[in-house]
């Protein structure tokens, strides 16, 4: 995903460790010092960098240091690769272990570039930029009396944070509309609890992710345990929309909770030590339980293995709108004690082998996000259950009747939660399964 408000990262001490990621991945210096196999080095082309550098040196209008010319031609290689290769200068290097220990001064949305134009990938549940009505794909022009073109992720990342109660503005700018809009946000301490659930109605459980961490795999299966507890759970909705992704180990305990067996995910790359595969156990939590996994355009990366999981292996119905596309894996590696390299290094697959980097997953059933209105004469009809003293009827009780207020402005779920309950009629315990 692009470079992200939340980035996991170990601790520099264990560096040393292989962890996988969603969106990074942390090897060991050593395993990128592999033997080249390309030909000599350009001795032309690194003769004009040398002499390039030298005229800068000379001729600038203001003089600069050679550590600073070195570092700036670090951070323009990368740049120029791919949206989320970077280089981590020592601040970038310590926001991001920063960002490992799940709080820090933010608005919490995720960021990205989309032709140059800087870009809401999604807000984060709970979050200053959600309550403000940030949507994904929102481009970001200002932010305070800082024009947001030209700028790296970076040093956009580093404007954003601040001390929780100072205030931040952004201008944003959105397709259906023909001015951009001024928000002021004030900036909280954005904390990564990620999982969240109800019971949309009687029978219908709803299950939330809004991002992925280490210990959501056992979260979910937590609140699966909980929902379960209510009663005869009919169906389960997975809402994984505006998820931006996270640590690629939760997404693979997450998809195992649903999966008895089968390929999750694969990556593949250059290093051979970066090809992986992850497969489902047979320990599952809701192995025949029906579902429907909500995406949108808001959910990226750990959020789209899941999805392309789920779907690929026949085991739910993926509703809502195309996902965002992120299916490639970085690397970081550490320069020194205090700096380091983001690189992307692999993509990664599903299991029928898609790559959905730049593509995303198609839901197998679309529904555009929407408003639910009451028509104006609803409150005008007269029922049998409005007439003064109407024979009570067994389906009275309101436990049986409660529907959660997730449904009240949410239309996707709505349909996610009518679809469940056309499976039940259908006697459908497990879509797509025998």
């Amino acid at each position: 995903m692009p470079s992200r408000l939340f980035a996991s990262l170990l601790p520099a001490s264990r560096l040393a460790a292989v962890w996988l990621s969603a969106s990074l991945l942390v090897l060991p210096l050593a395993a990128t010092a592999q033997p080249s196999n390309d030909s000599d080095l350009p001795v032309a082309e690194i003769q004009a960098f040398a002499e390039v550098f030298e005229r800068i040196k000379r001729a600038y209008v203001d003089e600069v240091d050679d550590a600073t010319l070195l570092r700036n031609a670090m951070r323009g290689m990368l740049n120029e690769l791919d949206p989320h290769s970077a280089y981590l200068d020592a601040k970038a290097f310590r926001d991001m272990q920063e960002s490992a220990k799940g709080e820090f001064g933010g608005v919490g949305v995720e960021i990205g570039k989309r032709d140059g134009q800087l870009m809401v990938i999604t807000p984060l549940d709970d979050t200053p930029a959600a309550r403000a009505g940030i949507m994904a794909r929102d481009a970001i022009l200002r932010i305070d009396d800082t024009p947001t073109e030209g700028l790296s992720l970076q040093e956009v990342l580093e404007i954003m944070r601040g001390d929780a109660g100072t205030s931040l503005e952004l201008t944003i700018m959105r397709d259906s509309e023909s001015a951009p809009r001024i928000l002021t946000l004030k900036r909280e301490i954005i904390s990564t609890r990620s999982v969240k659930h109800d019971l949309l109605a009687p029978g219908y459980g709803y299950l939330r992710i809004s991002q992925f961490q280490s210990n959501t795999g056992e979260q979910v299966n937590d609140a699966l345990e909980t929902l379960a507890a209510t009663g005869d759970l009919k169906g389960l909705v997975l809402d994984l929309r505006n998820n931006p992704g996270g640590v690629l180990q939760a997404a693979v305990e997450v998809s195992d909770s649903f999966l008895e067996s089968g390929l999750i995910v694969y990556t593949e790359g250059r290093l051979p030590d970066i090809d992986q595969r992850f497969s489902a156990t047979a320990t599952t939590a809701a192995p025949d339980l029906p579902l429907v996994v909500l995406i949108n355009d808001g959910s990226a990366s750990a959020a789209e293995i899941v999805a392309g999981a789920i779907q690929d292996q026949r085991r739910g119905v993926v509703m809502g709108t195309e996902s965002f596309g992120k299916g490639s894996v970085q690397q970081l590696i550490p320069l020194g004690e205090n700096e380091g390299l983001k690189l992307t290094t692999a993509l990664y697959y599903t299991p029928s082998g898609r790559s959905i980097q730049a593509r995303g997953i198609i839901p197998d059933v679309e529904v555009v996000r929407g408003r639910l209105e009451v028509s104006e004469d609803a409150s005008l009809r007269l029922r049998e259950a409005d007439l003064e003293g109407h024979l009570k009827g067994n389906n009275e009780d309101p436990e049986h009747n409660v529907l959660s207020s997730r449904l009240k402005d949410d239309y996707q779920l709505g349909e996610a939660l009518n679809l469940l309950k056309a499976l039940d009629v259908l006697g459908e315990r497990a879509p797509g399964r025998n």
